[in-house]
């Protein structure tokens, strides 16, 4: 663990700096002054805050939904750290509830151990539209019971993030949910407009993958998505691959949700960070093609996004700011899930620090809590 780093060019979560120097203590973040004279080891590079992805399927070759055991978190965080990625909700597709208990114990497992960058769990289903599944297995959707509350509703399990379709889940579910401190998106839902709208109103704060899996804008119906671009308080996630959402769809999100409440995720498969070609999901045959993860019934399933690569292509290609397309991937995931001490790099959070090329924004270095995780440097 170290106790300072100094670097050329800092990010700090708001504004750019030059030649600094980050103190630290037992991985917090205490004080940020200029560079000593006598300072030799200055990094030339970008210091930026730590990735956060909050829905992860996979890396290294390894998926959780398949392999939900404490082995496959390990795998899954060391692939994603080379790309950045300090912080990750391991995610649990729909499935039955043996395998959905069996990944939250070992989710539970790596918070005991304080397993660097495991910092909760996405439930994405069981409780969605059958209409929008997607890659899910219409045989494990199902609406929310008394198991599945027990299981979200555990406190072992540190930030719980469940995506939820109102077909399955009903309003008074929700309030029970948010008042045991989960954090709710809707996701794979053919809801109404109206129907979207109650479920924001009472408690539901976030939209899974925009333009991904939801009822469409239509002239006379604005659908899911309509209300999660409508509301300004609403945080909605959103997979910029070039695959799942048209550019001019992105541009559009970026235009229409208020700063802050757009954050990027990449809704990994196993195959980033590995050579896999294919896989099984949910019974189902999926082949990385051309870029595209499709199952073997057409269906897109996931992506081998990265979470270095999708900061350069908000900033590359849609052409936003460098400092937004970094809080997109930082700040604004930390302040959907209430990670209120990740997400910037001020003296009181977390020393969690990625440095980036400044030309290329390929990762160089990562940091979690001052452990060096990553380096393609020459020491």
């Amino acid at each position: 663990m170290i106790n300072s780093i100094s670097v050329s060019h800092f990010f700090d979560g708001d504004v750019f700096h030059y030649n600094k120097t980050l103190s630290i203590e037992q991985g917090i973040i205490t004080q940020i002054d200029d560079i000593s004279p006598a300072n030799d080891k200055v990094y030339q590079g970008l210091l930026v805050p730590g990735y956060i992805d909050l829905q992860v399927n996979g890396g290294g070759g390894a998926l959780f939904t398949q392999d939900p055991t404490l082995a496959c978190l390990k795998q899954m965080s060391l692939s994603h750290q080379t790309f950045g990625t300090t912080s990750m909700l391991p995610t649990l597709i729909s499935d039955r509830i043996a395998i959905m208990e069996q990944g939250a114990n070992a989710i539970s497992q790596a918070i005991k151990q304080k397993l660097l960058g495991i910092v909760g769990v996405h439930f994405e289903g069981p409780h969605l539209s059958i209409d929008k599944k997607g890659a899910h297995n219409a045989d494990f959707i199902r609406p929310l019971n008394e198991k599945d509350m027990a299981l979200y509703t555990r406190q072992d399990l540190g930030k719980v993030l469940v995506t939820l379709a109102p077909e399955s889940v009903s309003l008074a579910q929700v309030s029970e949910l948010k008042a045991a401190g989960v954090t709710l998106a809707l996701g794979h839902s053919n809801c109404h407009f109206n129907t979207a709208q109650q479920y924001f109103n009472a408690g539901v704060t976030g939209a899974t993958h925009l333009f991904n899996a939801m009822s469409a804008l239509k002239a006379r119906e604005p659908g899911l998505l309509g209300a999660a671009l409508m509301n300004d308080d609403v945080f909605a996630s959103l997979i910029v691959d070039g695959q799942h959402v048209h550019e001019q769809l992105c541009h559009l999100a970026l235009k229409l949700k208020p700063e802050g409440k757009l954050f990027l995720i990449t809704d990994a498969m196993s195959p980033v960070g590995s050579t896999e070609k294919q896989f099984n999901l949910s019974g189902k045959k999926v082949t990385l093609s051309n870029g595209q993860l499709r199952s073997e019934t057409g269906e897109l399933a996931g992506s081998v996004l990265d979470m270095a690569s999708a900061v350069r292509n908000v900033h590359q290609r849609l052409k936003s700011p460098l400092a937004k397309a970094l809080r997109m991937a930082s700040t604004y995931p930390a302040q959907f899930i209430g990670l209120n001490h990740l997400g910037q790099l001020k003296p009181g959070y977390q020393a969690n620090m990625v440095l980036l090329d400044k030309q290329s924004l390929t990762v160089m270095a990562n940091w979690i809590a001052g452990n060096n995780v990553y380096s393609s440097l020459r020491s």
